[in-house]
């Protein structure tokens, strides 16, 4: 067990223990039961050991379970015989049991060894709200509920300067001005707090922060990671991530825009932009690339950030075999994949017949890819990168010195017109799709060369709500529909993922501590009524992403201090039940940030290219394909925000 999920759980046991007069199976016996046994007797059929399956009520109780009696019980038999050859988990496996985890194991048997659905998989409901007085939020009642029965006093209010600086770096990631804190410090009217979050909710820099975690969620990078790690042309796509935020963009259209917005019907530019995430992963050029071998790669790189990302989980284990912990198997990673076979994503790969690619130019390019900016301009950017092209095949056909002298000017003279473009027109890479999409094959144990495995078609989880498709074959955008659906998808369970992680932002921990793996080597979340009514909360208000934060900023739990008494860190050390507020550190990008902002350098212009700040010297000095210097910029682009970095993978 990794140790945060160790001092995770042996900081909630006496908790657990006070907290109910029963063991819960999904809170306290299966956390155990993943840990220490799915491995070998879990969803895995293949590698399952003696034909024993604990994850499964009726397995489990066929084989090895006697409910309401441990003394019966083949496992609990194993788990306390002094017996080497039959003690499990067996000594050689490194995993142990403690006396407390065979206790609850124990208890759980005495009290009927009754199973419960996973809580992951399990579409949220409301839960009635605890009772309280009426102008106590509702997030705050489920929070004061549990403090209460354990028997911990919360911490009081913070003061108003640091309310003020707290919000400021959760919202904007940016520090407050000055004049700003002595005028919330000032303001008496209760109405105030509601004011500066309303005023920073509608800032443009909360798109700013918003998009820091975004990007890195979806593994945004300015460069190709792979080989040269040349530059592609991405940054637009960041613009719009930012846009998204500030516009409020409702989350189940910014997915399907992300993941199919070159599908919807009328796609606009902005949708195209969009679905630059379908080529945000990691690609080679390298002329000893495998064609077959790197599309196995991409896909295999896309389901495990697409299944982390929307639905919380790691899909990505069952590449080369059923998932040991969960029930997603090896059919359901390449059914996924085949959603998104029809990715034109190889023209790097086979360049043959494709005019005008150098691959060892900065940046390098990754067709499909359009021009952003005025209609005007981007029109006449394409009509010059044609011209050119035309231009250069005339010359190396002329014989004619002075006609090829002429040409030559000619070419100079667009390519000047080109770099004054470039300033107004960028290029981004954007998703296409392919009339005949690609075949996707089962590959046993993950192998790109085995071609023995069935034809897959695009399917959801076996274990899930059916994909339904409004074509011939299920595609991106069914696959997009789904995910935030919560009557005929997995809406509710893609909601609980998000608020869950909104709730990490500004808590420091989600509710669920492992905010990309919702199954069995996750953490179960320390107030799951609440974590549910949050989700059906979000998607009834339309997925209001910025309703939702309100809702958490406007808290009596996110106001208070972040001191912690004696008695908090004895009874929770790691602030599981939010007594208090949380300390930690801001993200990397925002240390920077919140160094220009106070020293008056920032630039606050929104969007644009990456920006190149100051490296040591020597910083491309291992670089090829082309050799190159990091050039930094010496103008006002250096001061800009952390988010527009240039990010080399």
């Amino acid at each position: 067990m990794p140790f945060r999920r160790l001092a995770f759980a042996l900081s909630l046991i006496p908790l657990a223990v006070s907290a109910a007069a029963s063991v819960d199976f999904n809170r306290d016996v299966r956390p155990i039961l993943s840990d220490k046994c799915f491995y070998c007797h879990g969803p895995d059929k293949k590698h399952r050991e003696a034909g024993l399956r604990l994850d499964v009520e009726t397995d489990a109780k066929k084989e090895a379970i006697v409910s309401g009696k441990p003394e019966a019980s083949e496992l609990i038999r194993r788990i306390v015989t002094s017996d080497k050859e039959d003690l499990m988990p067996p000594p050689d496996s490194g995993k142990t049991l403690s006396p407390v985890e065979i206790a609850i194991i124990r208890d759980w048997v005495a009290q009927g060894a009754e199973y419960q659905a996973y809580w992951a998989y399990v579409a949220p409901r409301r839960h009635p709200v605890p009772r309280g007085d009426a102008d106590v939020h509702w997030i705050d009642r489920f929070i004061d509920e549990r403090l209460k029965r354990e028997g911990i006093v919360p911490s009081d209010a913070a003061d108003s300067r640091t309310l003020a600086r707290r919000l400021h770096l959760d919202l904007l990631g940016l520090p407050p001005a000055p004049g700003d804190v002595e005028a919330f410090v000032a303001d008496k009217d209760p109405k105030a707090y509601e004011r500066m979050v309303d005023r920073l909710l509608a800032s443009r820099h909360f798109g700013e922060r918003m998009a820091m975690y975004w990007l890195d969620l979806v593994r945004y990078a300015d460069t190709v990671g792979y080989h040269g790690d040349q530059d592609h042309a991405i940054s637009p796509y960041r613009d719009y991530v930012i846009d998204a935020f500030n516009a409020n963009k409702p989350f189940d259209q910014f997915t399907r825009e992300q993941l199919a917005g070159d599908l919807l019907p009328d796609s606009t530019l902005e949708h195209k932009i969009a679905s630059g995430y379908n080529r945000l992963l990691q690609t080679s050029h390298e002329g000893g690339v495998q064609e077959k071998e790197y599309l196995a790669i991409y896909a295999a790189d896309r389901i495990r950030n697409f299944s982390a990302v929307w639905m919380g989980a790691t899909v990505g284990c069952a590449q080369c075999h059923d998932h040991k912990y969960d029930p997603y198997t090896a059919k359901d990673f390449y059914s996924l994949a085949a959603f998104f076979a029809d990715v034109d994503e190889n023209a790097h790969l086979n360049p043959a017949g494709r005019r005008g690619l150098n691959f060892n130019s900065l940046p390098t390019p990754r067709p499909p890819e359009i021009y952003t900016g005025p209609e005007a301009e981007r029109n006449r950017r394409a009509a010059v990168e044609e011209e050119i092209l035309d231009l250069l095949d005339a010359m190396k056909a002329e014989k004619d010195a002075a006609k090829k002298e002429a040409i030559g000017v000619r070419v100079k003279a667009l390519q000047a017109e080109r770099a004054a473009l470039s300033k107004t027109v960028r290029s981004t890479m954007v998703t296409v799709s392919l009339e005949k999409p690609r075949t996707i094959r089962l590959l046993p144990r993950g192998n790109w060369l085995d071609e023995s495995g069935p034809v897959m078609k695009p399917e959801g989880p076996e274990f899930m709500p059916p994909v339904i498709a409004q074509g011939e074959r299920p595609g991106r955008l069914d696959l997009a529909i789904w995910l935030t659906d919560p009557g005929n998808g997995i809406g509710g369970l893609t909601a609980r993922v998000q608020v869950n992680r909104l709730w990490y932002l500004l808590f420091g921990t989600g509710l669920a501590g492992v905010l990309d793996d919702f199954g069995g080597q996750g953490e179960p979340p320390v107030h799951p009524e609440l974590l549910d009514n949050l989700a059906v909360d979000f998607v009834e208000q339309g997925w209001d992403l910025k309703r939702a934060i309100r809702q958490l900023v406007t808290t009596r739990a996110y106001r208070r201090s972040s001191m912690e008494t004696a008695e908090q860190r004895a009874r929770d050390p790691l602030n599981r039940l939010y007594a208090r507020q949380a300390r930690y550190r801001v993200d990397a990008e925002v240390v920077r940030d919140i160094a220009l902002s106070v020293s008056g350098l920032l630039v606050e212009d929104i969007g644009g290219p990456s920006a190149k700040p100051y490296q040591p010297e020597g910083y491309y000095r291992h670089l090829n394909f082309p050799v190159r210097t990091y050039q930094s910029h010496t103008d006002q682009q250096q001061w800009r925000r952390g988010v527009y970095t240039h990010w080399q993978r």
